[in-house]
């Protein structure tokens, strides 16, 4: 009896602290609102005066990224950084849409790890919209019809995307934040499928060459076809049952699909970055990355003077990739990643060292980095 008491009591005191926790979260949904509130006062003013209309601001990343991080760094346990943060995200979210819910463009299907990276960032409260290309989420944003795009920009085991790369070229957009997310693979097929029917495994070319030596492994006589995505390779699977598709656990729940194995990608830690994009900079928060674009002439020794600059003033670089430039034969742009803002002071003294020396220099923008 003593047991059932005392079970009785947690159970009230969790009740207890649920009231408390609700309340809370109504508290602060209630800022959210007056906050809202505020800006179009603002906005309103402005105009009265006969300003020039700006866009209300609504959503600020570098805000977003410093609560989340004070978040993580205050808490004690027993539940990890990671997790606290995924529920104060979602709490961000709902409350965010109480002032304006968020457009997200992704690059789709549903299903697709782009998807989960974009509901990772914005939460589930954000109106994520699916894209057929990473061209189209470009000009979704562009357009004014989404706020934020997401799309892949890098693999830990393949590299750079290309056409991530190249869009920007041309674009006016830039680069507002990113997002990192722990790939696993899994194989699927529709319920009730057995191994001995499979013929055919479709997946995006990187998904299969990510778990290549898995598939020579324990599939090697099956065919493989490359098809647009992930999220399109599990859509063919629900429908085709001789199909299994590569994909992730997302893919497997929207498309009511069932494992034949799990975790087959060949490298336990590969990872793909995303970046989200948007059409406003974003102010420092403390803990930033800046992505140029640069062109130097073609001379002896032009890649170590574009470089040099970061390493007199002690700036380390976390990405350097290049591209051709399709502007000139055999001519290349160099895509360069580093830490800091362009507000900070060796920052912007390094661009204006690069823009001296530079045929091309175009500021992608600086933007918090990956907090979850």
């Amino acid at each position: 009896m003593s047991d059932d008491r005392n079970l009785d009591q947690v159970r009230a005191d969790i009740d207890a602290i649920d009231r408390e926790i609700q309340s809370l979260i109504s508290q602060r949904a209630r800022c959210a609102q007056r906050v809202a509130d505020i800006k179009l006062e603002a906005v309103q003013a402005a105009r009265e005066r006969g300003e020039v209309e700006a866009e209300v601001l609504f959503y600020r990343p570098e805000r977003e990224a410093q609560v989340l991080k004070r978040i993580m760094d205050r808490n004690e346990g027993p539940l990890a950084d990671g997790t606290v943060a995924h529920i104060f995200r979602e709490v961000m979210s709902a409350c965010l849409a109480l002032e304006k819910p968020l457009q997200v463009a992704f690059l789709g299907p549903e299903g697709t790890f782009t998807h989960a990276a974009a509901i990772k960032h914005f939460g589930h409260a954000a109106l994520c919209e699916s894209q057929t290309t990473i061209d189209a989420v470009f000009s979704q944003v562009e357009s004014g019809e989404c706020n934020y795009g997401v799309v892949p920009v890098e693999n830990s085991t393949e590299g750079m995307v290309s056409h991530t790369l190249d869009n920007f070229m041309d674009s006016p957009l830039k680069i507002s934040g990113e997002v990192e997310m722990r790939i696993s693979h899994h194989l699927l097929v529709a319920p009730g499928i057995q191994a001995s029917q499979v013929t055919r495994i479709c997946a995006h070319q990187q998904a299969l060459a990510q778990c290549r030596n898995w598939l020579d492994a324990h599939w090697p006589h099956v065919e493989r076809i490359a098809v647009s995505s992930n999220g399109e390779a599990a859509r063919i699977a629900a429908e085709q049952p001789g199909v299994a598709a590569v994909a992730g656990e997302m893919a497997a729940e929207i498309y009511g699909l069932e494992k034949l194995a799990e975790h087959i990608e060949d490298y336990a830690d590969n990872t793909t970055r995303f970046i989200i994009i948007g059409r406003e900079e974003v102010p420092p928060s403390g803990r930033d990355k800046t992505s140029i674009v640069v062109s130097s002439r073609n001379k002896p020794g032009a890649l170590f003077a574009l470089l040099d600059p970061f390493r007199r003033t002690g700036v380390s670089l976390t990405r350097i990739d290049t591209r051709p430039s399709r502007t000139e034969k055999w001519a290349y742009v160099f895509f360069i990643e580093f830490e800091g803002h362009v507000q900070d002071e060796p920052i912007a003294g390094i661009l204006a060292e690069l823009e001296e020396q530079s045929i091309l220099l175009k500021p992608l923008g600086s933007y918090p980095r990956a907090v979850l």
